[in-house]
């Protein structure tokens, strides 16, 4: 089980605490549906340099939140910051050359590029951005050098012997790990990872956790939402629960266990009656 880390030490387990040193602070998000409050965050705190896993029910409302945090989706009140500069209104790609990623729950690789393609799909300055390195042929440079990182990533994720093979061919848990590859070539500060473990068989999934682990022992802030209870209390220095929109509990894994609201989320307010 992942312990509690120590920049988060003796903070109460109190929806929308505040933290000692927060990457992203959002505060009034609210996003909905028609009549359904999909989101209606009052307030939340991200501690830099963490695995922060986003929990709750089917329809809590966390995958809406990662799409309207990395502006794939538009808030209709509220606002966030990441490192104290405001977000509201900048669009998916800026602000992931700002330093905030997400992957999603079905992974998007390029099936008909092959895997060192797809990571350098990503690259920060990829050929072809700017018309006068275009023009001086300076993007040669930047293209070699977007390669020798793109073969980083995937050697870091044990997927350098498929560099030169379709990004088709691989299985549903090597596409999650490029996609991380593929994150990483951004170089974010936080990266958003949505179910990354869904659809994974074990052995693959312990290898994901490693690499998140290892992300955050080298300094990077990690948010990922998941289902898996486990997986959760193993690696968790900080969990946070959504229900109906709202974060109703969040604290160390141990302590949002046992919280009777999260119980509640889960099993029914009921849950604990006897049925005759």
């Amino acid at each position: 089980m992942s312990a509690e880390s120590p920049s988060l030490h003796g903070l109460p387990p109190e929806p929308g605490v505040p933290k000692p040193d927060p990457i992203l602070v959002v505060h009034g998000l609210r996003r909905s549906f028609g009549g359904l409050h999909a989101v209606n965050v009052r307030h939340l705190e991200i501690q830099r340099g963490t695995i922060t896993s986003l929990i709750g029910p089917n329809g809590a409302g966390k995958t809406t939140l990662f799409n309207v945090l990395s502006g794939f989706d538009k808030e209709q009140e509220g606002e966030w910051h990441l490192n104290g500069g405001a977000l509201v209104g900048i669009p998916c790609h800026r602000l992931a050359r700002m330093g905030m990623v997400r992957t999603f729950q079905l992974t998007k690789s390029l099936a008909r590029l092959t895997v060192l393609e797809n990571a350098m799909v990503a690259a920060q300055h990829p050929k072809g951005e700017s018309l006068r390195g275009a023009l001086l042929g300076g993007w040669r440079d930047v293209e070699a050098k977007n390669e020798v990182r793109a073969r980083e990533m995937l050697r870091r994720f044990t997927l350098d012997h498929m560099a030169d093979e379709y990004a088709g061919s691989l299985s549903g848990g090597q596409r999650k790990l490029l996609e991380m590859a593929r994150a990483l070539m951004v170089e974010p500060e936080i990266l958003m990872l949505d179910e990354p473990t869904a659809g994974v068989n074990p052995a693959l999934t312990q290898s994901l956790l490693h690499h998140i682990k290892r992300l955050r022992d080298e300094g990077m802030t990690v948010v990922f939402i998941e289902h898996d209870m486990d997986v959760v209390q193993e690696i968790s220095d900080w969990v946070v629960c959504m229900n109906e929109g709202q974060v109703i509990a969040e604290g160390p894994s141990r302590v949002v266990a046992r919280n009777p609201a999260v119980v509640d989320a889960y099993l029914g307010a009921h849950h604990g009656e006897v049925t005759p």
